[in-house]
């Protein structure tokens, strides 16, 4: 089969198409064929190994110890494992496959039976393929722990990204009123999610405005933690979900002790794939609650080109790789 490969950490000209060994799943695994994949951030840390930190957290300490990237995957199942119960050859699935290796930038791909779920008949494999990583970091972000209530004030910064547009609709979904936070050019698109509030970064501070939030989930940007629970109500809470080195380690070791010591709760997630919120977000899907914006789309073979595109451009929404002709 067909594959990108990438065997040295490095910028994405070290991505090579390649034929390589089809895959033959386990007991527990389905052997998927891929028909769409996305681009995360994820994959981007992976693939620099930066923070360096991705090397020592099993990406490899010279090397990388998986040479394909992916996380996010969309196909049809080809065959299953003899202790999978869930799925048979034929079923449409999409999934997150962070936790076992990745992979999905290949025309087949291997995957544990919990890293999937079935695909909504009313979903393309392309949505399929930009929901699992992005919108279940905003999921579990809001939901479990940000503890998000209908009727609460929600600030989502870096609204424009691929967790930062889901959070807006979860968010929504949830009965929340929504700010977000995004550049002048993604004004637009926030207020089209669903936005009640659109904030635009350019222009203005909102940790500086004097109003302040039931929760804040940011995604990405580049305020101090300490600016973060400046915007907090009395009881409110932060979540981290990315941005730069300095406000993840803020998040991590001073997250913590500011929770300790006063009524606001704040610090870093790990989002964690499971087959329940992966059918949750279907659901959303499916009631028209969540739609994702696609920017742009790539084939396998242009995956380096991809990359170049994700890191230069900025896009606004996600970058999809569509393999075969049925995505």
């Amino acid at each position: 089969m067909k594959a990108i490969v990438y065997e040295k950490y490095g910028s994405p000209e070290v991505l090579k198409l390649e034929e390589v060994e089809k895959p033959v799943p386990k007991d527990n695994e389905v052997l998927v064929k891929v028909h769409a994949a996305s681009i995360n951030s994820y994959d981007w840390r992976l693939l620099t190994a930066s923070p360096f930190l991705v090397r020592a957290m099993g990406g490899g300490l010279l090397k990388p110890k998986n040479k394909i990237l992916g996380a996010d995957v969309a196909g049809r199942v080809e065959a299953v494992g003899k202790d999978v119960t869930q799925f048979h050859p034929g079923d449409e699935v999409f999934g997150d496959l962070a936790g076992s290796g990745c992979g999905a930038f290949a025309e087949y791909v291997c995957a544990p039976e919990k890293a999937l779920a079935l695909k909504p008949a009313g979903m393309s494999f392309v949505e399929a393929a930009s929901l699992p990583m992005a919108s279940i970091t905003a999921l579990q972000g809001l939901r479990n722990m940000g503890h998000i209530q209908q009727g609460q004030q929600v600030l989502i910064q870096g609204a424009s990204g691929g967790v930062g547009m889901f959070a807006v609709q979860i968010a929504k979904s949830f009965g929340a009123e929504v700010t977000a936070v995004c550049s002048t050019r993604n004004l637009e698109q926030a207020h089209s999610l669903g936005a009640d509030h659109v904030i635009d970064y350019n222009r203005e501070d909102f940790t500086k405005n004097g109003k302040t939030y039931d929760l804040i989930l940011a995604a990405n940007g580049y305020h101090s933690i300490l600016d973060y629970k400046r915007a907090l109500n009395t009881t409110g809470i932060y979540v981290m979900t990315g941005g730069s080195m300095s406000q993840m380690f803020q998040a991590i070791l001073l997250g913590p002790l500011i929770s300790m010591t006063g009524r606001n709760k704040m610090g870093a997630l790990t989002a964690k794939s499971n087959s329940n919120d992966l059918v949750f977000m279907s659901e959303l899907f499916i009631a028209g609650k969540v739609k994702p914006i696609i920017d742009k789309q790539f084939k396998l073979s242009e995956v380096p080109e991809a990359f170049r595109y994700y890191e230069n451009v900025h896009p606004q929404g996600k970058i999809v790789i569509t393999i075969g002709s049925e995505a």
